[in-house]
């Protein structure tokens, strides 16, 4: 059996393994021991050598410490009460437009997920902080759950981004230039979300009726309070970018920043403290155990040479380049159904990567085409968590919402991924939506 199908068919036991819901880092030991197994007849040697190596390798890289970091930042914003600053802020500025809440929840979202770099962490954070008030001023279940499962994924969207960094590293790719890429799509998606919420209750204004206005000083004092959470993401995109921090130095600014403003404003205490770095010391290990799994696919992987025979054969077999793009889009949004965004990531970019760098699109070289296709890798697995019937921010916000049926929910998220699909097709056909701020800022 050739090494092209042995890989081949432990990428299937991976999909299978999967399918019975086997931990995706579990899942990727197995079929990474399975196919090195099979390529040294049964020898473990070449395994557990491989196997010492990487995971000293992977746990020993710099780089990696940006994720702790990052996470440790959104801890604090979660714990520490910034996310009712920033919704409080939006809603005073725009709540009593008709469907105004539900467009402050999408800036909140935006806002929040610029220091937190999650989408899991921004629905769930904002759905306990926004439901509530949407709920209280007659909001429709539908708009109100579809707004939230949305706009939760602007957390992995709007730099700081937790999978833009693990590209980063699988791609060898520049972190700071991929967290620029992503701010113009980043602020496009949250444009398109507040559009499709206007177009909504224009239809229906009974769906998002207006609250009452507040105050001019009141909202001016709501727009002072979360200026530090613009600063600390000024410091943290501009600090990589410009050159004076590195990312795990811009990382480690911003979540100690975020601490002392959450503190300061006297959300956190020492047990929020303690949860804070309870909840990242869990999602550090979740995250750390699935590159450690996917490193040894991956090696394993290489060493069938799956993924070079199939680049070559993609490269070789006369298939129009936006054909090939359009079926990795497809099979992303199939994967969306059963993985997570991280682990679709780490699944799929070392084989699809290869496709995309072999292949010409309008004329780019090969640096903008690897910046491009990660911030259009990102913006697909954003979809995956929100189309029905299983994206994770469903269930989510499902569960915060008492009383709205899943149905509804899901019916809710349709108008928000007709907007993911027209910025998907926008960044295909114009990759200077994503590379302009890099070249400006660049020079």
């Amino acid at each position: 059996m050739s090494g092209t199908a042995i890989g081949l068919i432990g990428f299937g036991g991976l999909l299978g393994l999967l399918a019975l819901r086997v931990h995706i880092g579990v899942a990727m030991f197995i079929a990474g021991a399975g196919i090195y197994l099979t390529i040294n007849d049964g020898q473990s040697a070449a395994l557990l050598f491989t196997l010492n190596n990487l995971t000293f390798a992977r746990l020993s890289n710099y780089d990696l410490s940006v994720i702790p970091l990052f996470l440790l930042m959104g801890q604090f914003a979660t714990h520490g009460g910034l996310s009712k600053a920033l919704f409080k802020a939006a809603g005073a500025l725009i709540g009593h437009w008709r469907g105004g809440l539900a467009m402050a929840s999408t800036a909140a979202c935006a806002a929040f997920g610029a220091i937190c770099g999650s989408s899991l962490a921004t629905a769930a954070t904002m759905g306990q902080v926004a439901l509530p008030e949407l709920q209280r001023h007659g909001y429709s279940g539908r708009l109100a759950t579809g707004t939230l499962a949305a706009s939760g994924t602007l957390g992995i969207l709007i730099p700081p981004s937790v999978p833009l960094v693990v590209y980063a590293v699988l791609t060898q790719e520049s972190i700071g230039k991929l967290f620029v890429a992503a701010v113009v799509p980043g602020i496009l998606a949250a444009l398109g979300y507040l559009a499709v919420i206007a177009l909504i209750v224009r239809r229906d204004p009974a769906a998002g009726p207006a609250s009452a206005p507040v105050p001019w000083g009141e909202r001016l004092r709501a727009q002072i309070n979360v200026l530090p959470v613009a600063l600390v993401f000024l410091v943290v995109i501009v600090g990589i970018y410009d050159g004076w921090a590195n990312p795990t130095e811009a990382a480690s600014i911003g979540a100690a920043a975020c601490g002392i403003i959450a503190a300061l404003s006297g959300g956190l205490r020492w047990p929020q403290l303690v949860a804070s770095l309870y909840g990242t010391a869990q999602a550090t290990a979740m995250i750390f155990l699935v590159l450690i799994g996917a490193d040894l696919l991956n090696s394993a992987l290489a060493v069938s040479q799956m993924p070079v025979e199939l680049a070559a054969w993609v490269r070789d077999s006369g298939m129009p380049p936006l054909l090939v793009l359009f079926t990795i889009i497809g099979v992303y949004i199939l994967l969306g159904c059963v993985m997570d965004s991280l682990a679709m990531i780490l699944l799929t970019i070392p084989i699809f990567y290869p496709m995309v760098m072999g292949l010409e699109f309008f004329g780019l070289s090969v640096a903008d085409k690897s910046v491009w296709f990660g911030i259009l890798a990102l913006m697909v697995v954003e979809i995956g968590l929100v189309h029905p019937p299983v994206g994770m921010n469903l269930y989510v916000i499902n569960r915060l919402a008492k009383g709205v049926p899943m149905r509804e929910t899901a019916l809710g998220v349709l108008p928000f991924l007709a907007s993911d699909l027209l910025r998907i097709l926008l960044l295909v056909f114009c990759p200077g939506v994503c590379l302009w701020l890099v070249r400006v800022i660049g020079g």
